[in-house]
């Protein structure tokens, strides 16, 4: 069986593959990329590969690999090309599919061709960085400096590219770049100027560089959305079989894609996405969208999760299999979260009967417990905006949200911490609460002399929702909550979740 390379994605009629038109390597490097991992590839690098696919582009992509170890040499022993496989639900049916990505030209890897990415500044042909760094990435280190071949931040690896660039053309304004961050953080190009900037500054790069960056670069705040499961490890064999050859950089990802991009407009017309049928909006104000992603997607998973496990449920796939705990979820979003939200209702609507079609994607096995992690300041920004927005609305508790409440109180009922968990039970067995310690401790506290009497709940109830801390203010304030969400917990632990939700519906 053949490696995959750029011959075999020349040779047409491979079963299976989508094979893009066009002189591919040809392509001018448009984009400098920041890494080289599932994501960026199984997103970023899959949507470029469908404009040059259109004519609409025509530029590849070069990626950088941003610490020691990574993908780079595996990149270019494949020529770049790899095959993207995108499968899910789509309007009620599954599609699975199957595309060769060739927008990646190179790689170079930093530590050892540090010169190679150098020069890259110098191109005239550069316009765009794209990055994905993780959540820390994005971050100040005071240990870099303009000597260090790199500097060990992606912040400080992107200022020395932009005082290379700005020295090479003169410190010509037409010479900037657009800078697309997809790193998981709010206003995640605010915060990479902001670090760039004060970098410039301790360095010494001068006033004229300085006005540079900030006036001849596009700086843009992001909102990505693809769930990409990466490296099918456990199908690979059955995958080969299909395709007909080996690919060491194969990667999976689910079919529904969002890139919110916050920006002037006419930026969108140097990378067309929209033009090409992509699911990209560019928009004067992302919070709008974030606030959907995150108080109905990411809100839907923490209303949901505690309940459905506690019920005993393993994955989103099961909740959305189970009659009982997909209503609850889908009277949770459409009759209380969507109702506190800002945009168009019908926008709204379909967001969210995508969000459910994903969570019903058969390919994806997510498990509520990995999901449980941190529940406590997931609910924070997840949840409880929408349960106290519903109350400022309409006047009167939310019932599915503050169930949902009720079902963490219930959902971290345990009374021994063993190795930086707390330990809870599940019809007889064990299952780890992993949250901050102090959070654990005060649960274990709270439940640990616990007989099962109601005014018992009132006291646990009570003590919970002081906790300012967690909560951003004491939830006893709010009128009915403190009295809602102790019953609730009463009928969970006195009667068992399933009785409580179907009284609750």
């Amino acid at each position: 069986m053949e490696n995959l390379s750029r011959k075999l994605i020349g040779e047409k009629g491979k079963a299976l593959i989508n094979i893009p038109t066009g002189p591919t390597e040809k392509y001018p490097e448009k984009v400098l990329q920041f890494g080289e991992g599932n994501f960026l590839r199984g997103f970023v690098d899959w949507m470029i590969n469908t404009l040059n696919s259109k004519g609409l582009f025509e530029g590849n992509v070069v990626v950088v690999q941003p610490i020691k170890s990574g993908l780079v040499d595996k990149i270019n022993d494949q020529g770049g090309a790899y095959t993207l496989i995108l499968r899910g639900v789509q309007n009620g049916r599954i599609v699975d599919s199957r595309e060769v990505i060739t927008a990646i030209s190179r790689g170079i890897d930093l530590y050892a061709h540090y010169d190679e990415y150098m020069k890259m500044a110098e191109s005239d042909e550069l316009r765009f960085i794209i990055s994905n760094t993780t959540e820390a990435g994005i971050s100040y280190n005071p240990e870099d400096s303009l000597q260090q071949e790199p500097p060990v931040s992606y912040p400080g690896k992107l200022t020395a590219l932009l005082y290379r660039r700005f020295k090479a053309f003169g410190g010509n304004p037409e010479k900037g770049l657009i800078i697309i961050p997809c790193e998981l953080i709010d206003r995640n190009g605010d915060n990479l100027k902001r670090i760039v900037l004060q970098l410039a500054e301790e360095w010494s790069l001068g006033e004229a560089f300085i006005k540079w960056v900030r006036e001849a670069n596009h700086f843009l705040n992001t909102l990505v959305d693809r769930i990409v499961t990466g490296y099918p490890r456990e199908e690979v064999p059955t995958l080969e079989e299909e395709l007909g050859y080996r690919d060491g950089l194969l990667d999976t990802g689910e079919i529904f894609h969002l890139w919110v991009i916050e920006g002037d407009s006419r930026l969108a017309e140097e990378i067309p996405f929209t033009k090409a049928g992509l699911n990209v909006v560019w928009t004067d104000n992302m919070k709008p969208y974030r606030d959907r992603k995150v108080r109905i997607l990411n809100g839907a998973h923490t209303m949901t999760v505690l309940a459905a496990y506690l019920y005993g449920l393993d994955t989103v796939k099961e909740c959305m299999d189970d009659k009982l705990i997909s209503t609850y979820m889908k009277k949770g979003i459409f009759d209380e979260i969507i109702p506190t939200l800002d945009l168009k209702e019908e926008e709204l609507v379909k967001f969210a009967h995508d969000v459910l079609e994903r969570f019903s994607n058969p390919f994806i096995k997510h498990y509520l417990l990995s999901i449980s992690l941190n529940s406590v300041s997931k609910f924070k920004a997840r949840v409880l905006p929408s349960l106290l927005e519903y109350i400022e609305r309409k006047g009167k508790l939310p019932e599915i949200l503050t169930f949902s409440l009720a079902s963490l109180i219930a959902f971290y009922k345990g009374k021994d911490i063993k190795d930086n968990y707390l330990s809870g039970e599940r019809k007889g067995e064990e299952y780890k609460i992993c949250d901050d310690m102090h959070i654990l401790e005060t649960f274990r506290d709270c439940w640990e002399n616990f007989n099962g009497t109601g005014k018992e709940v009132d006291a646990i109830v009570a003590r919970i929702l002081s906790e300012s801390d967690w909560w951003g203010s004491d939830l006893n304030k709010v009128p009915g909550l403190p009295e809602k969400v102790a019953e609730q917990v009463y009928s969970i632990t006195a009667n068992g979740i399933e009785a409580a939700i179907k009284k609750l519906l």
